[in-house]
């Protein structure tokens, strides 16, 4: 009881906390002083104070720039970042929340992912391509929200179109004698025909808003998809090479369409998106699009130090490591890349890098790189005390996941304070023993410890409450942690 009390306590703060910092994680990332945007941070990352602070300076500096005036705003470069730390503490979660947080186009890419010019991969332009790519797609799916009455209001005609074809007039030819006796006769037949279908239209349009139509099925004209022209161009990719073929044989040949048999619900979406899609100005969102890459994109940029080659170890499979910085040189410090959307600079875009730099150095990196990351902030291996936080505090704790999993399934479980204490324990000593993977530690110290109650739940196990204690945890996973060979992969 006194458990399930402790729990129901922490919810309720935790519920407290939310409703009190609502106001904060809807108002616009600019209005955020940067002790807020590491308040909103504290919901999902656990301590490493140092880099939120850093990434939080960032960001409102981005905001900072755009009320300097315009002789001078050109001139304020970002203060690219580097955070240096082991795997699994945290680093891509603070740049993904950050990203998130500031609403702005944002890219994670792998460094290990890119070669230098000539050898075959992708080259580093392509990270600028792709970044401006999420832009679009975040400007039109805004703007789809915007039109979005318009277009079902749109689509609601066209299906009415199908259901209630309108009446059509065919001119009919009459002598001129009969012009001049008879039409006052025709005038009002038409008319009244006319009512009719108008009164019709109107008695379907109230049934279709009600969804009394929903399961009849109609006949729509949709668009085909094209043929894939592409294949034929070899094994550069069109986004490699900055074109959108889409746009350069539209004109040559036009969009075709083909009936389809579906729902008046189906018909509801699908021409509700292709009307949003007549309605936005493609032209406005690239402009849009473009505008915030330059000024508010953040690319994250994992692994680097995995291009910062040793150079003690001579040639070898690592050879285009240099190259790739080279490369990578040029987008970091500012340039111009070409998109199927046009030219990009990439002088005000944000790089946060990350790295273990287990076996390299920052120093390792090409001096010129280096001076472009001018913050470097390093990030603590996690304690024990951080893996019980980890486990409850935020809002996505793994805890709280694996609770709503059980939850579908109509089964309460509960942690005792000293089950989470060993289980943050155990993480812990395996990481110090075995391999310090951070976090993610706790991924498969959970999965071990809850495999045999996630497979047997929908068949054996009949409680709806179960609790997890210290024993049960000790009785689990002691005997893995033990043999260090069965641990090596296991946990």
């Amino acid at each position: 009881m006194e458990e399930k009390f402790v729990g129901k306590t922490q919810k309720g703060a935790h519920q407290g906390r939310t409703a009190s910092s609502e106001d904060k994680s809807s108002r616009p990332a600019h209005e955020l002083t940067p002790r807020e945007i590491v308040a909103e941070l504290e919901k999902y990352i656990i301590g490493q104070h140092a880099a939120k602070r850093s990434v939080a300076i960032a960001l409102r500096n981005r905001w900072r720039r755009q009320q300097v005036p315009d002789s001078l705003r050109e001139e304020i470069m970002p203060n690219n970042i580097i955070l240096i730390g082991p795997t699994g503490v945290g680093k891509t979660e603070i740049a993904r929340r950050l990203a998130k947080l500031a609403n702005a186009p944002f890219l994670k890419v792998e460094a290990s992912k890119y070669t230098e010019v000539g050898y075959v991969g992708r080259d580093v332009e392509s990270m600028i391509r792709d970044l401006t790519d999420i832009a679009v797609n975040m400007v039109k799916a805004q703007k789809t929200v915007e039109v979005q009455d318009k277009a079902r209001s749109h689509a609601e005609e066209r299906i009415l179109d199908i259901l209630v074809p309108p009446v059509r007039h065919q001119s009919v030819p009459f002598p001129s004698t009969s012009l001049r006796t008879s039409p006052v006769g025709t005038d009002s037949s038409s008319s009244g025909v006319e009512e009719g279908s108008e009164s019709t239209r109107e008695r379907f349009r109230q049934w279709l808003r009600e969804g009394k139509l929903d399961q009849r099925v109609i006949e729509v004209d949709v668009p085909t998809d094209q043929f894939p022209i592409m294949q034929v161009l070899g094994p550069i990719a069109p986004e490699e090479m900055g074109i959108n073929l889409q746009d350069l044989f539209g004109n040559i040949m036009p969009k075709k369409y083909k009936k389809r048999r579906m729902t008046v619900a189906e018909a509801k979406e699908i021409l509700t998106q292709e009307e949003a899609q007549k309605l936005i100005d493609m032209d406005a969102v690239v402009r849009e699009a473009i505008q915030r890459v330059e000024n508010s994109g953040i690319i994250f940029i994992d692994e680097i130090d995995k291009i910062a080659g040793n150079h003690s170890a001579g040639a070898g499979p690592d050879v285009s490591r240099e190259g790739v910085q080279r490369d990578l040189l040029p987008i970091v410090e500012g340039s111009t890349v070409m998109t199927k959307y046009g030219m990009v600079k990439t002088d005000h875009i944000l790089f946060i890098a990350s790295g273990a730099f287990h076996v390299s150095k920052p120093s390792d990196l090409i001096p010129e790189l280096q001076g472009r990351f001018p913050i470097r902030v390093e990030l603590n291996s996690l304690t024990e005390e951080d893996f019980v936080k980890i486990l409850t505090l935020p809002e996505n704790a793994l805890i709280k996941q694996y609770t709503a999993l059980l939850e579908t399934e109509g089964v309460h479980l509960t942690f005792t304070d000293d089950a989470i204490l060993e289980i943050a324990r155990i993480a812990t000593q395996v990481n110090e023993e075995v391999e310090n993977i951070g976090a993610r530690r706790l991924h498969t110290i959970l999965t071990t410890l809850l495999e045999d109650i996630l497979f047997d739940v929908p068949d054996k196990i009949e409680n709806t409450e179960i609790t997890i204690t210290a024993e049960m945890v000790r009785t689990k996973l002691s005997g893995i942690v033990k043999n260090r060979d069965l641990s090596r992969y296991i946990l």
